[in-house]
C-alpha cells in the first residue's frame, strides 16, 4: 500500500472534519521529517483556505452547543489555542443562548423542576458539569423556562 504524502494525509485529515492548526500539527508531527516542514503544509492549507481557525470554530460549536454550556465549549477552544477575537466570538454567541440551551438540555433529562433539595443538587451538579453557568443554572432548577413557555403559549 502506497504512503500518503504529508500533505495528502493533511487534506484526508480536513477532508473528514475542519481541524485546528494545533490539532492537525500533533496529527501530522509522526509522519514529517521535521517540525518545519509541518509548520511550512499548515502555513500552505491556510493560505489557499483549506485549514481556517474561523471555521474550526463555528464547528466545534455547532457539534457541542446542544449538549454544553459555553464554559465547557470555551475550554475545548482554549485546548487548540485559537485567535482571541475568533475564540470571543464565538463564546460571546452561547452566552446569547446559554438559557434556552441549558433549558433544553434540562428538559430532555429531567423535565419538571425538583420537589427536594436533593434533587435540586443533583440537577444543578448535571448541568454544571455540561459546563452552563451558576446563573443559568439556578433559573433552569428553579423552573423559570417552565414558567416562561406556559405564559408565551
Amino acid at each position: 500500500m502506497a504512503q500518503l504524502s504529508l500533505k495528502g494525509r493533511a487534506l484526508k485529515y480536513l477532508a473528514a472534519r475542519e481541524h485546528s492548526r494545533v490539532e492537525l500539527r500533533r496529527k501530522l508531527g509522526p509522519h514529517a521529517e521535521s517540525a518545519e516542514q509541518v509548520d511550512a503544509l499548515l502555513d500552505e492549507l491556510e493560505s489557499l483556505g483549506f485549514l481556517s481557525a474561523q471555521r474550526f470554530a463555528d464547528s466545534v460549536v455547532h457539534r457541542k452547543a446542544a449538549r454544553f454550556g459555553a464554559a465547557r465549549v470555551q475550554a475545548e477552544l482554549a485546548q487548540h489555542r485559537l485567535p482571541d477575537d475568533i475564540a470571543r466570538e464565538a463564546i460571546q454567541a452561547l452566552r446569547d443562548t446559554e438559557f434556552a440551551r441549558a433549558h433544553a438540555v434540562w428538559l430532555r433529562r429531567f423535565g419538571e423542576p425538583a420537589s427536594e433539595p436533593t434533587e435540586r443538587v443533583r440537577q444543578s451538579r448535571f448541568l454544571a458539569g455540561r459546563g452552563f453557568s451558576p446563573e443559568v443554572i439556578r433559573r433552569v432548577v428553579r423552573g423559570d423556562g417552565l414558567r416562561d413557555e406556559s405564559a408565551s403559549s
